[in-house]
């Protein structure tokens, strides 16, 4: 089984950037789908961003991060990022990161995805 461990979180300005990495171990994460989510307490877990297995040629990502964050694979170093551009005090959540083979299941049905991160704090504020 895979495990998956975030990091990269902080207390960023408005307009700042962040690079969040989640790293896996146990597994090659090669074949698994990735998916980025995010919590603010007290607040349901929102869908951030996903990229398929294997080439990571295809991603999806929420309309309110459209253009500022950027999901990537190193498949080398069993990583995948999240780089996270102009950020707004409306980012500031846990961040978390979760794998399965099956993609359907990152974007569609979490509940289903077993393999989560333990998540990193990420702040916008001036």
């Amino acid at each position: 089984q895979v495990q998956l461990v975030e990091s990269g979180g902080g207390l960023v300005e408005p307009g700042g950037s962040l690079r969040l990495s989640c790293v896996a171990s146990g597994r090659s994460l090669t074949d698994y789908a990735v998916g980025w989510f995010r919590q603010v307490l007290g607040k349901e877990r929102e869908f951030v961003a996903a990229i398929i297995r294997r080439s990571g040629g295809s991603t999806l990502y929420a309309d309110s991060v459209k253009g500022r964050f950027t999901i990537s694979r190193d498949n080398a170093k069993n990583t995948v990022y999240l780089q996270m551009n102009n950020l707004q005090p409306e980012d500031t959540a846990v961040y978390y990161c979760a794998a399965d083979t099956v993609f359907h299941k990152i974007v569609e049905d979490t509940a289903a995805v077993q393999t989560w991160g333990q998540g990193t704090q990420v702040a916008v504020s001036s």
